[in-house]
């Protein structure tokens, strides 16, 4: 009699758990299908938005979605597990440091507006190879070659940068703050002061101990790339077609050298005459503003993110006039020596001829000039103009051509993909005390 009790009653149990089970494969349908509609939604509420700038606060969602992605930790038994990167990861150990990459970006943009592309450039050749984890900032050492010093690299700019805000972060938290998380923060900082979108960012990385010269040569998409080599380098990243064509949105700002397209005005494909692709109106005005470029001339392959302008001089404020929370000084004696190095860098150096991304200004814009250039042939590099020839590659190029706001907000979302990529976080890695050497 009580067996048969007993063996009714966990029938009954099972029979409850196979309910439940069927109750949450249909919540988890819905759940889907909800996902779908929501997403729907979302992106035509996106095309019809003509906001120019997204406050932190509305990011929430995309928090929440990047937040899963570091919830997967890896607890082996007999292994410590790795840290996930944290939305304000120094609250407690250093609080000021996001404040102090912000303030010091705002004022060193405006000495040279030209920060902005340095740094989108920086961070890209970072963490495209190997990861964000700043070995892009390493010098040689012994036994390894730096990245620096890598053909693709050789025309990279804002190291002074992050030098200046590492040593303003080491005087009030020193030992804490990575140079991969200083780097990410002041390269979306100056996104913003150039009038991009604002995009939320995890920090946590550590620093790694060795550089990747080789794979720098090899793996940075050049910009005389047809569109399938592109693609391919961007896919081997993780990023599909509209990700790749949003981010070479960085092209918005920033002057291309001469150097990176002579070879379209001279002797494309070694033919001794111009790429027949180009509008002839447009071809004579680049040949005007390269007329000291000889067509014979060789020079470094570039990646193929954003050159940076090196000819555009602002005089530096005497004071610091940003507003801070903190209570930092971010004025120029905060690290006089470094600032004043900065300066004189800017006013002696050797303009270089080239030709400006037309970018409209601070929030006015971001992106869609780049992309309408696209639209009239009227792409500087060899590459930037190939993402026309392609029928999905040329869907978004129209598509962002004529929409802001849905620009900005794929560019963010892939700036945050491009700022996680295969980051170190502790055991892993090192914090450095200096960003050019191992600790």
């Amino acid at each position: 009699m009580l067996f048969t009790i007993f063996k009714a009653t966990n029938v009954r149990k099972l029979s409850f758990l196979v309910f439940l089970l069927c109750i949450l494969i249909s919540f988890k349908d819905q759940n889907a299908d909800t996902k779908r509609d929501l997403n729907d939604s979302e992106w035509s509420s996106s095309s019809s938005s003509s906001t120019s700038s997204s406050s932190p606060r509305d990011w929430s969602p995309l928090m929440q979605a990047s937040r899963a992605v570091f919830l997967s930790v890896d607890e082996e038994d007999g292994e410590e597990p790795h840290r996930n990167l944290e939305y304000d990861f120094y609250r407690d150990s250093c609080p000021e440091a996001e404040s102090i990459v912000q303030e010091m970006i705002r004022y060193l943009y405006k000495i040279r507006s030209d920060v902005a592309p340095a740094l989108l450039r920086l961070v890209f050749h970072d963490c495209f190879i190997e990861g964000c984890d700043a070995s892009v900032l390493l010098d040689a050492a012994e036994g390894n070659d730096s990245e620096k010093d890598s053909p693709p690299n050789e025309s990279l700019k804002g190291f002074d940068i992050i030098d200046i805000i590492k040593e303003e972060i080491e005087q009030v938290c020193p030992g804490v703050v990575s140079c991969a998380d200083i780097l990410v923060l002041a390269a979306r900082e100056g996104v913003v002061q150039a009038g991009g979108p604002f995009y939320p960012l995890f920090t946590g990385r550590r620093d790694s101990m060795v550089s990747f010269s080789d794979t720098a040569t090899n793996e940075l998409p050049p910009p005389q790339a047809d569109l399938s080599e592109t693609l391919a380098s961007f896919s081997s990243r993780g990023f599909d077609s509209r990700e790749t064509v949003s981010l070479l949105g960085a092209h918005s700002i920033g002057v291309i050298h001469c150097k990176f397209f002579q070879d379209r005005l001279y002797n494309f494909g070694r033919t001794n005459q111009p790429d027949p692709s180009l509008d002839p109106d447009f071809l004579n005005l680049m040949k005007a503003k390269c007329s000291n470029i000889s067509s014979t001339s060789s020079a470094p392959s570039p990646s193929f993110v954003g050159v940076p302008s090196s000819s555009t001089s602002v005089a530096p404020s005497p004071h610091f006039d940003g507003s801070s929370s903190s209570n930092f000084d971010c004025s120029p004696s905060s690290s006089a020596a470094d600032l004043h190095s900065f300066e004189d860098s800017l006013s002696s150096s050797i303009e270089e001829q080239g030709v400006d991304m037309a970018y409209d200004g601070p929030e006015v814009g971001f992106g869609t000039v780049y992309y309408r250039s696209l639209l009239q042939g009227k792409g500087i590099l060899y590459a930037d103009q190939q993402l026309m020839t392609g029928e999905e590659t040329g869907i978004w190029v129209r598509a962002y051509a004529s929409d802001v706001s849905m620009f900005r907000r794929d560019f963010a979302l892939a700036m945050m993909k491009l700022s996680n990529l295969r980051t170190l976080t502790a055991p892993m890695g090192q914090i450095r005390l200096n960003c050019s050497k191992v600790a």
